[in-house]
């Protein structure tokens, strides 16, 4: 029999591993290992931890209908989590352990581990590459080597790519699992002592995911591009909790959106939202080729000579969205009232954080990793890089985020603002982006600013100008 270890691919439709053990014709069994202490220490988010959990049950009856039971169990650790799997494919006398790679360095390190346990056993180990459209390695500039730039490694994927077809999956071999292993069947009475914060606005259901992936691309992709930058419009598919746990494959998005293609003719907002799947697959390439993106290293060697100011103060007022500047505020609200945030948003706060209060990356980067319901390591590395003008094709550093300008560009009415900032209701339209300009802004409930945006920019060009000319410097 064939046992398939599920980690972040929480889904029975389009999983490779799944697919190529059940057309093995052996009998099948699935295996998820909660890894509370390894997920501590990656940070992940109470909510996501409780979309995960959800999903289990919405997952295990999709393969019981498919013949596959879903075992369940909890570790510790990744080292842990690589003895376990080790363990029950001995119990279950399975011939081949089944899994879709992850590319974060710690996660390679618990598969290189399992691998060796399983062999030492005499149990094969597959591993398919699952996670993205095209695999790490196939997309490289003529030179052979990866790209370090997002445009031409866009246009070099999207020659190598062909549109997926999604199949149904087949049932599996009937089988019966041993009496002595029914305890690991997963049920509500396991442990799953992870913290979790309710997550229940987010569907869990194949049926609904799907729908909710068709509608976006038959109702709402075409004006994609117009839209997507307006937080107060419910114009962005919201389908990356999904992508972040693999409920959904990138393929299955790429997939719809040509199946609702006019003869397979992308529209504009289509091509833009593939450019944003393009992107997911640029950052997760980037692991396998910079693993110490996986520690936490900046991309571009001068990065570390960069001056950050540890100011906890500033710090606990961003989390908190207390900054005084409204649009940068309401996101962070947002972001911790709902475990969400408006891509447009993840980009002025983290220009804020890193340009205005000098404030190291990686301290944003962990905070949206504690709180975000689709946290996903490469992606948020990524964009925290990229706004930091750090990281592979970042944002030149002298391009620095006007909270007031971008706010009265992207919530000109201050929709936005007002849905998630209550004490500034009775501010008029005209001031709601920089409330301290209001004749009544002493009646207001909410801080004066905590920087003045044009000092500190002054400041980010010379800190950054130092970091570069030092590094020049260096021989």
């Amino acid at each position: 029999m064939k046992l398939v270890w599920l980690r972040r691919d929480l889904r029975s439709v389009d999983n490779g591993a799944l697919n190529q053990a059940i057309s093995s014709g052996e009998a099948v069994c699935a295996l998820f290992i909660a890894t509370p202490a390894q997920w501590q220490q990656h940070d992940l988010a109470p909510v996501q931890a409780d979309l995960i959990y959800r999903r289990l049950f919405a997952l295990q009856r999709e393969l019981q209908a498919l013949n596959i039971p879903l075992l369940y169990k909890e570790v510790d650790d990744f080292n842990q989590a690589a003895e376990c799997v080790a363990d029950i494919a001995q119990q279950l006398d399975a011939g081949q352990v089944l899994v879709n790679r992850d590319y974060e360095l710690n996660e390679q390190q618990r598969d290189a581990l399992a691998a060796e346990l399983l062999t030492a056993k005499g149990i094969d180990w597959h591993s398919e590459h699952d996670k993205c459209v095209l695999a790490p390695g196939s997309v490289l500039n003529k030179q052979g080597a990866y790209f370090k730039v997002f445009t031409p490694f866009k246009r070099a994927w999207l020659t190598r790519f062909s549109p997926p077809r999604i199949e149904s999956p087949v049932k599996a071999a009937c089988w019966v699992l041993d009496a002595s292993l029914s305890v690991l069947v997963w049920d509500d009475t396991q442990p799953f002592s992870y913290p979790r914060v309710d997550s229940s606005d987010w569907p869990v259901e194949f049926d609904d995911l799907r729908q909710r992936l068709r509608a976006f691309c038959q109702e709402q992709v075409t004006d994609y591009k117009q839209l997507r930058d307006f937080p107060a419009r419910a114009a962005t598919s919201t389908l990356s909790p999904y992508l972040a746990i693999g409920a959904l494959s990138a393929r299955q998005c790429i997939a719809r959106l040509y199946a609702e293609s006019d003869m397979g003719a992308l529209s504009e907002g289509a091509q833009t939202w593939l450019s944003e799947l393009i992107w997911r697959e640029f950052y997760q390439h980037l692991l396998v080729f910079e693993p110490r993106l996986s520690k936490s290293k900046d991309f571009l060697d001068w990065g570390a000579r960069l001056e950050w100011w540890q100011d906890e103060e500033k710090f606990r007022r961003w989390c908190e969205g207390k900054t005084g500047y409204p649009i940068v505020d309401a996101a962070m609200r947002q972001l911790n009232q709902t475990g969400w945030m408006h891509n447009r948003l993840r980009m002025i706060v983290a220009s804020f954080l890193t340009k205005d209060l000098h404030i190291d990356w990686r301290w944003g980067e962990r905070y949206f990793m504690q709180q975000l319901i689709d946290g996903d390591y490469a992606a948020n590395n990524g964009g925290w890089q990229w706004c930091a003008s750090t990281g592979c094709d970042g944002q030149p550093y002298f391009r620095i985020f006007n909270p007031v300008t971008q706010s009265e560009k992207f919530d000109p009415q201050g929709r936005f603002i007002r849905q998630w900032i209550e004490e500034l209701n009775q501010v008029p339209e005209k001031y709601i982006h920089a409330p301290w300009l209001w004749s009544g802004v002493n009646s207001l409930l909410y801080p004066q600013p905590i920087v003045d945006h044009k000092a500190e920019r002054e400041v980010t060009l010379r800190l950054y100008k130092e970091a570069k000319d030092n590094s020049d410097h260096v021989t």
